[in-house]
């Protein structure tokens, strides 16, 4: 039997995380990786070394990584009969990462960056299975 609420769950979160990696590489990091700096004539030209946007580059992918892993589990709770028990617990490890996540994301932008939307909505779908 399939959950639903899981299933759409882990497609939201499957898709976060390949919209944080596209969007980031599109809208952040080619613009970090020109000499120009920001393009956009209110921005702050960011002085960082090769190492120090290496590793950012790294942590930033990180997350579109743990989405996809966060992702998988759900799918396999939505779709395939599992230990009630066990199944119930990495559910809520799920919901509560997502709803911790937006609202880090909520707080820390002031709710101008769009992902604490899709967060709170994935961890609701979690919670309503």
């Amino acid at each position: 039997m399939t959950n639903t609420a899981l299933t759409l769950a882990a497609s939201g979160l499957a898709l976060v995380g390949m919209a944080h990696s596209v969007l980031g590489e599109a809208l952040l990091f080619r613009s970090l990786r020109s000499r120009a700096g920001p393009r956009s004539p209110t921005a702050t030209r960011l002085v960082l070394r090769t190492s120090h946007l290496r590793i950012l580059w790294g942590t930033w992918h990180v997350a579109s990584v743990l989405c996809w892993a966060l992702s998988a589990l759900l799918w396999r709770l939505g779709t395939a009969p599992w230990d009630a028990a066990l199944g119930a617990w990495v559910a809520d490890v799920a919901g509560i990462a997502t709803l911790a996540s937006g609202l880090l994301v909520f707080g820390a932008t002031r709710g101008r960056h769009p992902a604490w939307c899709a967060l709170l909505v994935i961890a609701a779908l979690v919670w309503w299975r």
